[in-house]
Protein backbone atom coordinates (compact mmCIF):
# COMPACT_ATOMS: atom_id res chain seq x y z
CA UNK A 1 0.00 0.00 0.00
CA UNK A 2 1.53 3.08 -1.21
CA UNK A 3 1.38 6.67 1.44
CA UNK A 4 -1.82 8.28 -0.46
CA UNK A 5 -3.40 4.33 -0.30
CA UNK A 6 -2.93 4.51 3.48
CA UNK A 7 -3.93 8.14 4.19
CA UNK A 8 -7.43 7.71 2.17
CA UNK A 9 -7.90 4.74 4.34
CA UNK A 10 -6.94 6.86 7.70
CA UNK A 11 -9.09 10.04 6.07
CA UNK A 12 -11.95 7.58 5.68
CA UNK A 13 -11.76 5.60 8.86
CA UNK A 14 -11.50 9.39 10.49
CA UNK A 15 -14.51 10.42 9.32
CA UNK A 16 -16.67 7.30 9.27
CA UNK A 17 -18.45 7.68 12.64
CA UNK A 18 -19.13 11.61 12.63
CA UNK A 19 -22.39 12.80 10.88
CA UNK A 20 -21.95 16.35 11.64
CA UNK A 21 -20.82 18.21 8.24
CA UNK A 22 -18.99 20.97 10.77
CA UNK A 23 -17.09 18.65 12.55
CA UNK A 24 -15.86 16.59 9.54
CA UNK A 25 -14.59 19.63 7.71
CA UNK A 26 -13.02 20.78 10.86
CA UNK A 27 -10.82 17.28 11.33
CA UNK A 28 -10.37 17.19 7.54
CA UNK A 29 -8.52 20.37 7.42
CA UNK A 30 -6.70 19.64 10.27
CA UNK A 31 -5.79 16.14 9.08
CA UNK A 32 -5.09 17.50 5.84
CA UNK A 33 -2.74 20.46 7.17
CA UNK A 34 -1.09 17.32 9.15
CA UNK A 35 -0.19 15.52 6.25
CA UNK A 36 0.28 17.75 3.21
CA UNK A 37 3.94 19.45 2.79
CA UNK A 38 4.86 23.08 2.94
CA UNK A 39 1.09 24.28 3.23
CA UNK A 40 0.45 27.09 5.31
CA UNK A 41 -3.25 27.02 4.95
CA UNK A 42 -6.10 24.17 5.09
CA UNK A 43 -9.57 25.38 4.76
CA UNK A 44 -13.17 25.49 3.29
CA UNK A 45 -15.36 28.33 1.83
CA UNK A 46 -19.26 27.63 1.45
CA UNK A 47 -21.20 28.56 -1.08
CA UNK A 48 -23.71 31.24 0.10
CA UNK A 49 -25.31 33.15 -2.92
CA UNK A 50 -23.17 34.82 -5.06
CA UNK A 51 -19.80 34.30 -2.57
CA UNK A 52 -18.15 32.11 -0.86
CA UNK A 53 -18.22 32.22 3.06
CA UNK A 54 -15.59 31.01 5.40
CA UNK A 55 -15.77 27.53 6.85
CA UNK A 56 -13.02 25.34 9.04
CA UNK A 57 -9.60 25.85 8.46
CA UNK A 58 -6.33 25.48 9.75
CA UNK A 59 -3.36 28.48 9.31
CA UNK A 60 -3.75 32.22 9.68
CA UNK A 61 -6.71 34.24 9.92
CA UNK A 62 -8.64 34.54 6.75
CA UNK A 63 -10.78 36.38 4.63
CA UNK A 64 -14.61 35.93 5.63
CA UNK A 65 -16.23 36.31 2.16
CA UNK A 66 -14.98 35.78 -1.44
CA UNK A 67 -16.86 37.04 -4.06
CA UNK A 68 -17.36 34.36 -7.28
CA UNK A 69 -16.07 36.92 -9.34
CA UNK A 70 -12.50 37.34 -7.35
CA UNK A 71 -9.60 35.14 -6.66
CA UNK A 72 -8.77 31.66 -7.11
CA UNK A 73 -11.54 30.36 -5.09
CA UNK A 74 -13.98 32.87 -7.05
CA UNK A 75 -12.88 31.36 -10.21
CA UNK A 76 -13.48 27.47 -8.87
CA UNK A 77 -17.00 28.27 -8.12
CA UNK A 78 -17.83 30.27 -10.84
CA UNK A 79 -15.76 27.39 -13.23
CA UNK A 80 -17.04 24.25 -11.00
CA UNK A 81 -13.35 22.56 -12.01
CA UNK A 82 -10.08 22.53 -9.56
CA UNK A 83 -7.14 25.05 -10.14
CA UNK A 84 -3.39 25.03 -9.31
CA UNK A 85 -1.62 28.34 -9.45
CA UNK A 86 2.19 27.95 -9.22
CA UNK A 87 2.66 31.47 -8.65
CA UNK A 88 -0.66 33.11 -6.88
CA UNK A 89 1.33 36.74 -7.43
CA UNK A 90 0.34 36.13 -11.55
CA UNK A 91 -3.14 35.22 -11.10
CA UNK A 92 -5.32 38.01 -12.07
CA UNK A 93 -7.71 39.12 -9.26
CA UNK A 94 -5.91 37.05 -6.73
CA UNK A 95 -7.23 37.93 -2.91
CA UNK A 96 -3.77 37.94 -0.70
CA UNK A 97 -5.63 37.03 2.69
CA UNK A 98 -1.94 35.75 3.55
CA UNK A 99 0.82 37.88 2.35
CA UNK A 100 3.50 34.30 2.81
CA UNK A 101 1.09 32.59 0.22
CA UNK A 102 2.60 31.79 -2.85
CA UNK A 103 0.97 29.41 -4.41
CA UNK A 104 -2.67 27.55 -4.40
CA UNK A 105 -4.83 24.54 -5.01
CA UNK A 106 -8.93 24.79 -5.29
CA UNK A 107 -11.46 22.15 -5.38
CA UNK A 108 -14.83 22.21 -6.17
CA UNK A 109 -17.29 20.30 -3.29
CA UNK A 110 -20.65 19.21 -4.69
CA UNK A 111 -23.66 18.53 -2.53
CA UNK A 112 -26.60 17.46 -4.37
CA UNK A 113 -25.54 17.76 -7.57
CA UNK A 114 -24.89 21.59 -6.71
CA UNK A 115 -21.70 23.33 -5.85
CA UNK A 116 -21.57 22.88 -2.10
CA UNK A 117 -18.10 24.55 -1.32
CA UNK A 118 -14.57 24.80 -1.92
CA UNK A 119 -11.34 23.00 0.06
CA UNK A 120 -8.64 25.89 -0.43
CA UNK A 121 -5.24 25.33 0.28
CA UNK A 122 -1.95 27.57 0.19
CA UNK A 123 1.42 27.15 0.41
CA UNK A 124 4.45 29.20 0.74
CA UNK A 125 6.45 27.49 -1.57
CA UNK A 126 6.28 28.68 -5.03
CA UNK A 127 4.95 25.78 -7.25
CA UNK A 128 4.23 23.38 -4.58
CA UNK A 129 0.86 21.58 -6.21
CA UNK A 130 1.35 19.65 -8.92
CA UNK A 131 -1.80 16.65 -10.11
CA UNK A 132 -0.51 13.70 -7.80
CA UNK A 133 -2.04 16.44 -4.76
CA UNK A 134 -4.86 17.39 -7.02
CA UNK A 135 -5.84 13.54 -7.68
CA UNK A 136 -5.04 12.56 -4.08
CA UNK A 137 -7.23 15.58 -2.74
CA UNK A 138 -9.99 14.64 -5.52
CA UNK A 139 -10.11 11.59 -3.67
CA UNK A 140 -10.89 12.88 -0.14
CA UNK A 141 -13.37 14.99 -1.94
CA UNK A 142 -15.33 11.61 -3.13
CA UNK A 143 -15.05 10.34 0.22
CA UNK A 144 -16.70 13.58 1.84
CA UNK A 145 -19.77 13.27 -1.56
CA UNK A 146 -20.22 9.69 -0.56
CA UNK A 147 -20.74 10.27 2.45
CA UNK A 148 -23.18 13.36 2.28
CA UNK A 149 -25.29 11.00 0.10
Amino acid sequence: MDFQELKLKQYASLIEDEKDEIAILSNTSAFLYEILEDVNWVGFYFVKGDELVLGPFQGKTACYRIPFSRGVCGWVARNEKPIIVPNVHEFEGHIACDASSNSEIVLPIFKDGKLYAVLDIDSAEFDNFCILEQVFLGEIIEILEKKWK
